[in-house]
């Protein structure tokens, strides 16, 4: 019996989806499934799906199937946070570091799924508490970014209740193995294998003689702070401002293991889509 009765949908807000969404709605016709979305973009989909809220739709689907790029299957595994329901992604447009498959080979992955010829590939979250309590979390990267015509991004971070490293530039990153081909990256922090579960601390634009990213464990306590001489930061989650922060904050830093499941179908590798995202070749000595 097949594992997938129904389907999810999470879909770009721009990008063109009917080819996919199509495939989606067809397959599960097929086999008498249904078809969930979000009720903001049910009218993109197809007259039979059931919209259903987002606080629900990871609880009331088999699969969730993200239809975009990056940015869509980031907020495909927000919607599955702490849910054992996979997510697929799947390209449409740009390649991207998540997304599983294109359009084309849709039909077939999900007769896979559904036959239960994949892999999960769990995913960890970072969560960081703000003040006044708040708690955000990303699968990418929560970033302390300088404001503007302010000053400087100049934060303290502490290991096990001791001070480590004060850094001083334009942000601070704190990323997933997962973000660590994204601001990270292109901030000088090193490509992190997804099977890792840590954080990476970098710096951006760091104004101070030591500008090094550090790597930690999931399992260590992690307090950033912001130091007197910090500026206005803005707080970015996976990209999205979440709050503003001052001098003299505290920020509690910890990990969510596993918080989403990716699908994986066993037809590229992480370094394999590093290699042709990223464009790493190596150097031109070792040849």
């Amino acid at each position: 019996m097949g594992m997938v009765h129904t389907v999810g949908l999470v879909l770009h807000p721009e990008r063109d989806s009917e080819a996919a969404v199509d495939t989606i709605v067809g397959w599960a016709e097929r086999r008498g499934g249904t078809v969930l979305g979000l009720p903001e973009e049910i009218g993109r989909i197809h007259c039979s799906a059931v919209p259903v809220e987002a606080a629900a739709l990871a609880g009331r689907a088999d699969l969730l199937v993200s239809l975009g790029g990056d940015g869509t299957m980031l907020r495909s595994m927000r919607l599955a946070a702490g849910a054992a329901t996979p997510v697929l992604g799947v390209n449409l447009g740009r390649l991207g570091f998540l997304a599983e498959i294109d359009v084309d080979g849709l039909a077939d992955a999900l007769t896979s799924i559904d036959e239960h010829r994949y892999e999960v590939e769990p995913r960890m979250a970072v969560c960081m508490r703000l003040p006044g309590g708040q708690v955000v979390s990303a699968f990418n990267d929560i970033a302390l970014v300088r404001m503007p015509g302010d000053g400087l991004a100049a934060v303290e971070v502490a290991v096990q209740g001791r001070s480590f490293v004060r850094y001083a530039g334009d942000a601070v990153i704190v990323a997933t193995s997962t973000g660590s081909t994204a601001y990270s990256y292109s901030a000088g922090g090193p490509i992190v294998s997804p099977a890792v579960e840590g954080f990476l601390v970098v710096p951006a634009a760091a104004h101070s003689t030591f500008n090094r990213a550090v790597v930690l464990s999931a399992d260590e306590d992690v307090e950033l702070a912001l130091l007197p001489t910090s500026g206005t930061l803005a707080v970015e989650v996976d990209g999205r401002i979440a709050g503003r922060l001052a001098a003299g904050d505290r920020l509690q830093v910890t990990a969510a293991r596993g918080a989403a499941r990716v699908v994986r179908l066993g037809r590229t590798t992480f370094y394999e889509r590093a290699r042709r995202k990223l464009r790493v070749s190596g150097s031109a000595e070792a040849d």
